[in-house]
């Protein structure tokens, strides 16, 4: 099998890509130039988080949120933990509720049990969304409800309005707070057919980033309450997390924000035609069927060694990424690829997208 070396060796050479993010090399040089027309001389640069330049963004951030205020921060992981500890201590409550894939609970090292001594209460099914009578059968109370807009674990699935709506005033009614992780947020207007503020005034608070789908080098926010976002500054500090210099970021989010955002319609019409597309591969089933948001996962009936061995044969020959690695499911005989789409995907036409899946699942048929 090839390493994890051999891998982004490919994934940087390789001449189009059919799904995911280009290399950082195939445009670095236009993203610095753009950048640059951005910064002319003498421009304002922020120092520890203040200045026009941090606080231009946080204003349209707090604006595009419908929310009073944000912060700019460096992770997602930091302002999300910071937004559970605030809404607990202003609970007096200690108990979380999110879903068992959620990222606090599946990718950060259990941070925030150890270092904000908080405790969490996992609603659901790990392979459904989080559904208003999970939250009716709570049987203690919670400081604060997470929800993830889209579900990425769940191949970037949303609840319907309605039933979004009804989770929500579930946990109003139980006296919780509502947080929303909204990484990929942006993705989310299309489906439901309404302005990101509509959406996030849900939430008590929101976070959003500006790596995913935005394409920043890194970077997010978190909007809410000017109180919370003020005691969310205070809590950036203790965790190191105020940056003296972080012009580069700002500036790159707001150039996201401008050129990117603009054009997720696009990018989510081109995974429902994607997604229908494969679909009809034999062996191939497309989750959510249509896609919701601009991802989806593949569940693929094939060995995982053969498809993870085939699909980077595949790769290096067709000069065409198609995806990373594989990963197992609960069925030995089927397995499962996580495909966002993004504007680098819009050059390679469907119908060669589905030429290339189809030759995988040929090359991998007696495996």
């Amino acid at each position: 099998m090839a390493s994890d070396r051999e891998w982004r060796e490919v994934w940087l050479e390789v001449e189009r890509y059919a799904f995911g993010d280009a290399a950082p090399n195939r445009d670095a040089a236009t993203v610095l130039q753009a950048l640059a027309a951005r910064a002319p001389d003498g421009f304002d640069v922020d120092r520890y988080g203040g200045g026009e330049l941090a606080e231009r963004l946080e204003r349209r951030v707090a604006e595009v949120l419908g929310k009073e205020a944000a912060v700019w921060m460096p992770t997602g992981t930091m302002a999300q933990q910071i937004a559970l500890r605030i809404h607990a201590e202003r609970a007096g409550r200690s108990v979380v509720a999110f879903h068992p894939q959620c990222h606090l609970e599946a990718h950060e090292e259990d941070a925030y049990r150890v270092l904000h001594g908080l405790r969490a209460t996992l609603l659901g099914d790990r392979e459904r969304l989080i559904e208003p009578n999970d939250v009716e059968e709570l049987r203690e109370a919670i400081s604060v409800l997470l929800l993830e807009l889209p579900q990425r674990d769940l191949g970037g699935q949303l609840p319907a309005w309605d039933d979004l709506v009804a989770t929500c005033e579930a946990a109003r009614v139980r006296g919780a707070a509502l947080h929303l992780d909204g990484a990929r947020l942006w993705q989310c207007g299309p489906f439901y057919a309404r302005p990101l503020a509509e959406i996030a005034q849900l939430f008590d608070t929101v976070y959003v980033s500006f790596y995913k789908d935005l394409g920043a080098p890194a970077g997010a926010a978190l909007a809410g309450p000017e109180d919370l976002i003020q005691e969310a500054r205070v809590w950036q500090i203790r965790h190191g997390g105020r940056f003296f210099r972080a012009y580069p970021y700002l500036l790159a989010a707001e150039l996201g924000l401008d050129e990117r955002l603009p054009r997720m319609p696009d990018l989510v019409e081109r995974a429902r035609l994607a997604g229908e597309a494969l679909a009809a591969i034999d062996d191939v089933t497309v989750v959510p069927d249509p896609p919701q948001a601009a991802m989806l996962h593949l569940i693929v009936r094939r060995q995982l060694e053969a498809l993870n061995d085939t699909v980077f044969e595949l790769t290096r020959e067709s000069g065409i990424w198609l995806s990373g690695e594989f990963t197992a499911t609960g069925d030995p005989g089927s397995q499962r690829c996580e495909l966002s789409v993004t504007a680098a995907n819009l050059a390679v036409p469907i119908d060669e997208v589905v030429e290339l899946w189809s030759e995988l699942l040929r090359r991998t048929a007696d495996a």
